[in-house]
């Protein structure tokens, strides 16, 4: 029997994502994601002085602000044709790393993480953990009555299997509490170099405004432990855990099988290699292939824009219509070569694995499977995405440990220029959800058009002018649902992709 099921909104903390899907004899048929509100970032910017962007358009998110910043300046670096010195490249390396990396921790315990743990065990706990001894006692509070009001984070939860062993439960409630605080680690982390976090305010074209030394440089070093620590003895073990626990779901949520990394972390100047590179990985292709920025379109049939569809993002327009007819999201459609591809960490380290020119990515990723007892194909999953996630933070506090060595105190890390009459640039770069781009164009010495297609729009887009549905909806359909009034199945494939809507509908 064919069942709709409504849930809106989803997400934890970062909310206004609804999901839509059509049941079928217990599995999903049909998805719809829906972005349910429209902000205009690209309308605010027009006319603005060019460097005002890298400033506002941090404030499309809080979370990920930093990438925003990057992909601004990034732009900017290229309209004006500066270069920034080694130091500012190093620098910008290790903010965005550290906000990587806080953003990972935050996703796994924080917003996706509850679906698995069970709350109840909590409530006969016995040890003289202070911080899980206040939890329990609020636990039996709000557990106590029917009538009880339960209040967030862990309460209202949908009935589901979760963790059913006691150990490995508490130790990742123990440690959704430690993340709390270690997160605050991250963005002190990135606060050395930034000024401060969530919004970096050291941020420009030309490199960082910030100074280069060795007390900074020490303040990172001592700060990065302790990330560290965490990352390597709880995070990632967690996440190796929950995996053996919940098998099947490396065989839910596969999604379109396309992939796309526009790169990240340059170990050089200019357009030289990156630590993480970039790439297209697409199912009924050749394997990796170059990416061609020229490849990018963005669709807005099923849009509640009025803008001209199937543009590339220079000559893109962002005119609403909230009153469209047929329309069911403000995200738009963005496309590669025509194909639906999906973005973020998972994306990431398949094109790094198959790229090879990173042996100590293969190798990762490869203890990691080996750990989990998977083939590289398994990672194109739900549990495989928090997977790559986990991965990845291991990876990047082992490479800010180099390069953080890479520093030379009171050396430049800033270039100076001049903002043309005329210009353009493009600033691709990824966040931690994924790829993301900014196209500006300059005249008269302000900004006459300026757009954005950042990782949630790529992945929570909605079908395209050919009908196709997004990367997201994609990987909803077949997700067995057990109960329709309790679909924690949706959740957890939802929560996999890590949707900031904040960011795509900007």
């Amino acid at each position: 029997m064919k069942e709709m099921i409504s849930v809106s909104p989803v997400t934890r903390i970062e909310g206004h994502l609804g999901v839509k899907v059509e049941t079928d004899g217990g599995r999903v048929t049909s998805a719809q994601v829906v972005g349910e509100m429209f902000r205009g970032f690209e309308q605010i910017l027009r006319g603005r002085d060019p460097l005002d962007a890298q400033q506002i358009t941090q404030r499309i998110c809080g979370v990920c602000p930093v990438e925003h910043g990057i992909a601004s300046i990034s732009a900017q670096d290229a309209a004006y044709g500066v270069t920034p010195p080694d130091n500012g490249r190093v620098v910008r390396n290790l903010i965005q790393a550290a906000n990587f990396i806080t953003s990972h921790l935050t996703h796994f315990y924080l917003l996706s993480g509850l679906d698995f743990v069970d709350l109840t065990q909590v409530t006969t706990y016995t040890g003289r953990d202070p911080a899980l001894v206040r939890l329990r006692d609020w636990a039996k509070s709000q557990l106590a009555s029917a009538t009880a009001n339960p209040v967030g984070p862990f309460l209202p939860q949908f009935t589901a299997q979760l963790i059913r062993d006691p150990a490995l439960n508490i130790g990742v409630i123990k440690h959704y509490l430690d993340a709390i605080e270690i997160r605050q680690v991250g963005h002190k982390l990135g606060a050395v170099f930034a000024g401060k976090m969530p919004h970096a305010a050291t941020l420009v074209p030309g490199g960082v405004t910030d100074q280069v030394t060795a007390i900074k440089i020490a303040q990172f070093r001592a700060l990065l432990g302790r990330l560290r620590t965490f990352v390597v003895e709880s995070y990632l073990p967690d996440v190796v855990a929950v995996a053996a626990a919940f098998p099947d779901y490396f065989g839910i949520g596969r999604g379109c099988g396309n992939f796309l990394s526009y790169g990240v972390f340059p170990e050089a100047s200019g357009m030289g290699a990156r630590f993480l590179p970039a790439g297209v990985i697409l199912a009924d292709g050749p394997g990796l292939q170059p990416l061609n920025v020229e490849g990018i379109t963005e669709d807005v049939r099923y849009s509640w824009f009025s803008s001209a569809t199937g543009r590339k993002p220079a000559q893109g327009e962002t005119t609403p219509d909230p009153n469209k007819t047929g329309a069911y999201s403000w995200l738009k459609a963005p496309r590669y070569d025509g194909q639906v591809v999906e973005v973020g960490a998972l994306a990431r380290l398949l094109v790094a694995y198959h790229d090879g020119s990173r042996p100590a990515v293969r190798t990762a990723v490869d203890d990691l499977l080996k750990a989990i007892g998977r083939e590289p194909k398994d990672l194109i999953s739900m549990l495989g995405r928090h997977a790559a996630r986990a991965l990845e933070a291991r990876l990047l506090v082992d490479r800010c440990a180099e390069w953080i060595e890479q520093l030379v105190p009171d050396q430049p890390a800033f270039t100076d220029f001049t903002i043309p009459e005329s210009g353009a640039g493009i600033g691709l770069t990824e966040a931690a959800r994924g790829a993301l781009g900014h196209w500006i164009e300059i005249r008269g010495r302000k900004i006459s058009n300026y757009q954005c297609v950042v990782p949630t729009t790529w992945n929570c887009s909605p079908r395209d002018d050919r009908g196709r549905p997004g990367a997201m909806e994609t990987a909803l359909i077949g997700t067995p649902v057990a109960d329709p009034k309790q679909p924690i199945e949706v959740a957890r494939v939802i929560r996999s992709f890590d949707p900031c809507l904040a960011c795509a509908v900007h």
